[in-house]
This record gives structure tokens, C-alpha cells and sequence, in this order.
């Protein structure tokens, strides 16, 4: 057992100075089979610490469960990063940002329209205290004064940018106290002098967040932090990426120039991120700053450590810088190699959309267009229906598309309403007596700002020429089941739908792929247009043709010796029917050469 204090200058460690070099790496972000690898070569970089934050949500999608296994082992995370010799940073929330679906905060408890986000209201921490309650028991023994890696916990994040509610912030500590958590406790916010007097304590340790111009950023958190260690708990080595944007690149040496002033200067560093992941499945966050951007599946964050786990020029770079300033000789670490390349010229079947929704039998009755959270749909997609007349083209109106609707009438495609683009009205056309359907995807939860916690769906009122649109049933479209009926066979062949040259949409297919060597895949997207993939059952993430991610990474421990399956969610349709998988990841655009 060791002892872990916040001295008058410095960390304490077994009261000795201790300077912590840590990188951000969340676990939920990574196949559990490649935590090993993965801090072992964050270790080889020159980091003494691992830092990660605890997802709520993915540990309780629904009120009343919480799950510890597999992918969201903490537990195992943590005794990973011990027997690598390492520390540990753990940051809980309740709310995270970090680019992930609505900050961490389940979509469940958005139900309640009462209930006060990130603030001093019953319902709220009631909710959190259920949360301390499962998960500091998983924490607590791990501590670095029970022989355990984990050297600090988190209080909130970056509170200061959202609220200045100190009851709330108290309470929070209060709880993590009572938890059995006896580390330092302490809080992050930007390097702003309004945030960091909002978001902190005099009780709490305060640390900053910032991705240059370190000295001047360390000065203005010692104005906060009169006393005790200076550290940057996000140090923003590259950044996330947003559909239809470019791939932000940043240079590699000048990332590692002023890495090297910070570590001089005796400050604590946790780089945000060392290694990013993959925001698998309908994980990912959005931003929305009067315009809403929905935060892509590759979690790359242009990170020293790509999105595979691999070292890149940034890595390199920053290596140097590290194991030079802790008296480290050089520890070369192996590059990418080529992943496999092959093509599936084309799927094995596919199926229309429509003939899972066609057999879908959990509907919820609606006099107006419901929101996703009153029918119970936490992410992903849902379908709203209802039935109108139209002797002459009509223009369909809504209060606002959260996220991206696409129009059907009678089966046929009429257009979409897309949040990004502000699109909120449709010509109908002329169709006599018609079914009206308005499939809806939820892009991804706001995970910064005020937006936080704002409803999903088809957001009313629903016009038809100035009239209100009534007698609306709407559902759930369990799609990832759906994807696992014909992956295994399930389904009607009789009609098969599927076009050899390109792919259809709305519409399921699965590629029969043949046993392979364990190895990391990526699969090519850019002939698809829209949708959604999965490789052996396991969520790959979304997809889009309008960049900048052309490939999703397939983790080598998903890929079978014996037969694979490749499955398809095709929203708009896409004009290449082979799955083409190629020696890396690719990227439509980038912020540099």
C-alpha cells in the first residue's frame, strides 16, 4: 500500500515529489481483449499513469441495471493498468463530455422533464446516488491506500463551462466520501478565469484543461490554485471530428515542443487523449453551438496512439519528449502493418427495411408526434406512421428534426429533414389515400452546453398546409436485433431484394465472409451511403459517404478462424454492393497535407 497526498508544491507519493505523466484511454471506447496491448504501449511512450472516465450510461442503459462485465469490466481495466506498473486517474461524472452520448448521463432519466440536470434537485441526485452506489464498491478497493493503481477521483467535469451550482459540487464530493473514496478529490475545468472561480472549490484540488501555450495556461490556474501541484488534466494532443467536416491533424513536433515546456516546467500532464478508440454502436456524442454536428464513430482524436492502437508520427514525437525528461532510454515500438485486403463482391441477401417494420409488434398510440423519450427509445432509430389524404401536394412541416428524418409516403421515399441543415419542411406529393412515414435517426446526444439533456424525435407540432397532423402510432425500430435475425439465416428469402450493383435503402444485407486469421480490418464505406455496420453481431458503428471517415476499424479479436458475417444497415442507398476491406484507414479530408 502506498500513500497519495496533494503537498504544498508538489504530489506526494509515499512522500516523495511525484510528477504525474498520464494519457487518457477509455475502456468503453476499446475491445476488452486489447486493453493489455494497448497500456502497454502507453507505458512504452513514457506515461506513469492512465487516465480514464466511467461512462454512466453505458453501464446502466436502462433505470435499475447496472453491468460490470465484458466491455465495461472497470474492474479488470484498472487491475490491467496495475499489473503494467502504472497509476491510476478515474473520473466518474456523473457527466464526462468527452465527445459521448449526452456526456455520459443515461437517456432514461431524460423521461422525467422535471428533473434538474447537473444541479442541486432531488430527482437528479437520487439518480446519481443509484450510480456512487454500483460503482465506487468497484473503485473504492483499487485506491492506491488499499495497495490498488488509483491515485485521484474526479469531482463533475469541467462544471465551471455549464453551472456555478457549489450545493450541487459538495454534495457530489459528499457522495464520493461516503462511497469509501479517500484519494484526493478534485476538479478540471478550462483555463479561464471565469470557469475555474464557477466549477471548483477551495476544498478541491482544481486542475486545468488546454492544448497550448502551456505557460501562460499554467499561470492562470495557479491564480485559482495559490498552493499545491500545478496539472493539466486534458491536454488536447489532437481533436475529435464531426461529419461532413475535415480529419483534424496536428503537427507532431509541435505538440512535442510544448509538451516538453510543460513537463520542464514541473507540472502534471494527462494527454487528452493518448489513445481514443471507436465510438462503436449509437455511442457517440454531438455538439451544438447553433448548429447541430454529430461527433463520428473513429474516436482517432488524431491521438500518438491511432484508433487501432498503433503508434503514429505524433507518438514518436512525444516519446522522445517523455522518456528523455524521466531519464528513459529510447523503446521502439512496432508501426501498422497492412491489414488484410480482400472483396465480397456482394451480400449474401438483403432485405428491405420494411419487412422487419412489417412484423415489428410493439407500438405506442399517439394523438401527436411523440418524442423519443415517451415511447421509450432510448438511441437509434424509430419510426413514426400515420395515415393522410393527399388530392393535392401538401407542405409537411415540423417544430424541428432531432435528428435526421427521412419522408416516405407509401413506401416511396420523398425526401429528408436533416437537423444540420435546418431542413423542417417537405412538398408531399399528390397520393390519394396515404400511409405517411417518418423514419427517424438520433444522431447522437449533445454532450456539451446548455443542449444537454433536450428530447429526441419528431419534435412537433407536425403541419400538414398550416393543419396539425393527428393519430400517430410510433416504435422503437430494434434494429441491432433485426441485423442479428438476418445475419443468422432468419428472414424471407422469397424477397430478397437485393441489387448486385449497388445496395438499396431502407434495407438489411449480410455478407457471408470466409474464416480468417485473427487481424485488425477495415472495412471501406465509401461506396455505401448512410447507415449503420456490424461484424459478427458486434456494432462497428455508423457510417457516412459525406466523410471525413471512409472505414470502419473491425478489431482483430471479432474476426473468426471459422465463417464471418458482415451486416449492413443501408438508410439511403449507396452505389457499390461489394464489402471491400483495405490495408488501413482512410480519410475523405484532412486539416493538413
Amino acid at each position: 500500500m502506498s500513500t497519495f497526498e496533494i503537498g504544498q508544491e508538489h504530489f506526494l507519493l509515499d512522500g516523495r515529489e511525484h510528477q504525474i505523466i498520464s494519457g487518457a484511454m477509455h475502456y468503453f471506447r476499446t475491445h476488452p481483449d486489447q486493453w493489455a496491448q494497448r497500456i502497454a504501449t502507453a507505458k512504452a511512450m513514457g506515461l506513469n499513469t492512465i487516465e480514464t472516465y466511467v461512462a454512466w450510461n453505458f453501464h446502466s442503459p436502462r433505470r435499475g441495471e447496472f453491468h460490470l462485465d465484458g466491455q465495461r469490466d472497470l474492474g479488470r481495466f484498472l487491475g490491467l493498468v496495475a499489473d503494467a506498473g502504472m497509476h491510476a486517474i478515474v473520473r466518474p461524472g456523473p457527466y464526462i463530455c468527452a465527445e459521448w452520448d449526452n456526456g455520459g448521463i443515461p437517456a432514461w432519466l431524460l423521461a422525467d422533464p422535471e428533473v434538474g440536470m447537473r444541479r442541486d434537485e432531488p430527482r437528479y441526485l437520487a439518480a446519481v446516488q443509484e450510480y456512487f452506489d454500483a460503482l465506487l464498491p468497484v473503485i473504492a478497493p483499487l485506491q492506491v491506500d488499499r495497495g490498488g493503481p488509483v491515485l485521484m477521483v474526479q469531482v463533475e467535469n469541467e462544471y465551471g463551462a455549464y453551472g456555478e451550482d457549489k450545493v450541487y459540487l459538495r454534495k457530489l464530493a459528499d457522495m464520493l466520501r461516503a462511497g469509501d473514496i479517500t484519494v484526493p478529490l478534485f476538479t478540471c475545468d478550462q483555463a479561464d478565469d471565469e470557469m475555474l472561480t464557477r466549477g471548483g472549490l477551495p476544498e478541491l484540488h482544481r486542475t486545468a484543461t488546454f492544448g497550448s501555450r502551456s505557460l501562460e495556461r499554467l499561470e492562470i490556474l495557479r491564480r485559482h490554485q495559490p498552493t499545491g501541484p500545478l496539472m493539466c488534466m486534458e491536454y488536447w494532443n489532437g481533436w475529435f471530428d464531426a461529419w461532413g467536416e475535415d480529419h483534424h491533424v496536428t503537427d507532431p513536433n509541435g505538440t512535442g515542443e510544448d509538451l516538453a515546456e510543460l513537463l520542464s516546467s514541473g507540472a502534471s500532464v494527462n494527454l487528452y487523449m493518448v489513445h481514443g478508440g471507436t465510438n462503436f454502436g449509437f455511442t457517440n456524442g454531438a455538439n451544438d453551438k447553433g448548429n447541430y454536428r454529430p461527433t463520428i464513430t473513429s474516436y482517432d482524436y488524431d491521438a500518438p496512439m491511432a484508433e487501432d492502437g498503433t503508434p503514429t508520427d505524433k507518438y514518436d514525437a512525444m516519446q522522445a519528449v517523455m522518456r528523455a525528461h524521466r531519464g528513459l532510454p529510447p523503446e521502439p515500438v512496432a508501426r501498422r502493418a497492412a491489414a488484410p485486403s480482400f472483396t465480397v463482391p456482394a451480400p449474401t441477401r438483403t432485405l428491405p427495411l420494411w419487412y422487419f417494420v412489417d412484423r415489428h409488434e410493439t407500438w405506442h398510440q399517439h394523438e401527436s408526434a411523440p418524442t423519443h423519450e415517451q415511447i421509450g427509445a432510448l438511441s437509434g432509430f424509430t419510426l413514426y406512421r400515420t395515415w393522410v389524404d393527399l388530392p393535392h401536394s401538401a407542405l409537411l412541416t415540423i417544430g424541428e428534426a432531432r435528428d435526421r428524418v427521412q419522408v416516405f409516403c407509401n413506401r416511396r421515399p420523398v425526401g429528408i429533414l436533416d437537423r444540420s441543415e435546418g431542413g423542417r419542411a417537405i412538398l408531399l406529393p399528390a397520393d390519394g389515400k396515404t400511409t405517411l412515414e417518418l423514419l427517424v435517426e438520433d444522431q447522437g446526444r449533445v454532450n456539451y452546453g446548455p443542449r444537454i439533456g433536450e428530447p429526441k424525435g419528431v419534435i412537433g407540432p407536425v403541419l400538414l398546409d398550416g393543419v396539425e397532423v393527428t393519430g400517430w402510432e410510433a416504435a422503437a425500430m430494434p434494429v441491432h436485433e433485426w441485423a442479428g435475425i438476418i445475419a443468422d439465416g432468419g428472414g424471407n428469402r422469397a424477397v430478397d431484394a437485393s441489387p448486385r450493383h449497388g445496395l438499396a435503402g431502407p434495407s438489411l444485407s449480410v455478407w457471408d465472409i470466409e474464416g480468417r486469421s485473427a487481424a485488425d480490418l477495415f472495412l471501406d464505406t465509401s461506396g455505401f451511403g448512410k447507415g449503420v455496420a456490424w461484424f459478427n453481431g458486434w456494432n462497428l458503428g455508423r457510417y457516412w459517404g459525406k466523410g471525413p471517415q471512409q472505414t470502419l476499424y473491425v478489431p482483430a479479436p471479432l474476426v473468426r478462424e471459422e465463417a464471418n458475417t458482415l451486416t449492413v444497415l443501408e438508410l439511403t442507398g449507396g452505389p457499390d454492393a461489394a464489402a471491400r476491406f483495405v490495408p488501413g484507414p482512410r480519410w475523405s479530408t484532412t486539416t493538413a497535407d
